[in-house]
C-alpha cells in the first residue's frame, strides 16, 4: 500500500511540476507512426484546385494512416511540387485523432506528413484510458510517439491507469 502511495504522489508531483510550466509531455498510442504509410481520405465531397496544387474534401471526413485516423468537417490537402504526394493536411470543423485507443479532440489540427507532426489548436483534449488532459495546443509527433500540451494544461489523473 506504501508503495501505491509514494508511486502516485511522485507521479502527481511529476505532473504539477511540468503543467505549471504551461507544457506536459505525454505518450500518444503508445506507438511510433509509420509516417510513409499510404494516407487514405473518405469524404462526401471532393473539390480539386490544381493551380495551387490543393484539395478540399468536405463533410464526415475521415483520413486514415496506419493505426492512426483523423475524422473532422473539412480537411484541406496541400499536395508536393510532383501533384502526387501530400505535404500537409489542415482539417477543421471538430477534429479528432485516435490512435490505438488514444484520443485526441480540438477545433483545428494541422498535420505535416513528412515530419509526422500534428499540432491541434482550440480546446484540446487529450484522453488516455481513464485519464484526460486538457490545454489550447497539443503538438503530437507520430515518429517516436510522443507529444506536448501547452496552455493552462490541466489533468486529471486515474491512479492505476495510463
Amino acid at each position: 500500500m506504501a508503495f501505491k502511495v509514494r508511486s502516485f504522489a511522485l507521479a502527481l508531483a511529476l505532473m504539477l511540476g511540468t503543467a505549471a510550466h504551461g507544457q506536459q509531455r505525454i505518450a500518444f498510442g503508445d506507438l511510433n507512426q509509420d509516417t510513409s504509410l499510404p494516407v487514405q481520405v473518405q469524404a462526401d465531397q471532393l473539390a480539386v484546385n490544381n493551380a495551387d496544387g490543393t484539395a478540399v474534401f468536405s463533410g464526415n471526413v475521415v483520413v486514415t494512416q496506419g493505426e492512426m485516423q483523423l475524422a473532422a468537417g473539412e480537411v484541406k490537402v496541400s499536395y508536393g511540387a510532383d501533384k502526387k504526394s501530400i505535404e500537409t493536411l489542415i482539417a477543421s470543423g471538430g477534429v479528432t485523432v485516435t490512435n490505438l485507443g488514444d484520443a485526441a479532440e480540438a477545433k483545428e489540427a494541422l498535420y505535416t506528413i513528412d515530419s509526422g507532426q500534428i499540432v491541434l489548436s482550440g480546446n484540446v483534449l487529450l484522453t488516455q484510458g481513464p485519464s484526460a488532459m486538457a490545454g489550447s495546443r497539443l503538438t503530437i509527433n507520430l515518429k517516436d510517439g510522443t507529444g506536448v500540451m501547452e496552455g493552462r494544461v490541466t489533468t486529471t489523473f486515474v491512479p492505476g491507469g495510463n
